[in-house]
């Protein structure tokens, strides 16, 4: 099997929220995991073997920035195929245990909403967070120029995209 083809495309994305800010992460730069290197973002990953949705949110949570949410809201589902092979499904958490901690992946940083470092996050981020933290619920669908960007860290625009604001999210 070619280990650079992600076999379950499906992953998780967690946004710790309180009162007007947002809680983003930025990847280590030298963590052994270069997908987004220096990128900001909310904290997730991939499923393991026999893991729901929720159980991969909370766990990547956990590693990520050390605290288990425990309550989440599903936000967004998000389809970047084929550009990255990635099915996401977002979450907002405004209730959690522990205290938010660096780990040797991830160094989290508190944010206003209103003022988030949009050029050091996903050129998609944009379009689709402020309408969920707005209280919106989000399926998009997003093509970028560039399908070589396997790691996930260059400037990669976006070429297409196509969002809905629904009321559901399976």
């Amino acid at each position: 099997m070619n280990s650079s083809k992600r076999t379950n495309p499906r992953r998780t994305l967690v946004f710790l929220v309180r009162d007007d800010e947002i809680l983003l992460g930025q990847k280590n730069k030298h963590h052994d995991k270069a997908f987004g290197v220096g990128k900001w973002n909310g904290f997730g990953g991939k499923l393991n073997l026999g893991e729901s949705i929720e159980q991969a949110a909370i766990r990547e949570c956990r590693e990520e920035c050390g605290v288990t949410p425990k309550q989440l809201t599903k936000v967004a589902v998000l389809d970047f195929a084929p550009s990255y092979n990635l099915f996401v499904h977002a979450f907002i958490c405004d209730q959690w245990d522990g205290e938010v901690l660096e780990t040797v992946e991830m160094r989290p940083k508190w944010f206003n909403r209103e003022v988030l470092p949009w050029n050091d996050m996903w050129a998609d981020d944009i379009f689709w967070l402020p309408a969920v933290l707005n209280g919106d619920k989000v399926k998009a669908k997003f093509l970028f120029e560039h399908n070589q960007d396997k790691d996930g860290t260059k400037h990669n625009p976006i070429r297409r995209a196509e969002i809905d604001i629904v009321d559901e999210l399976e």
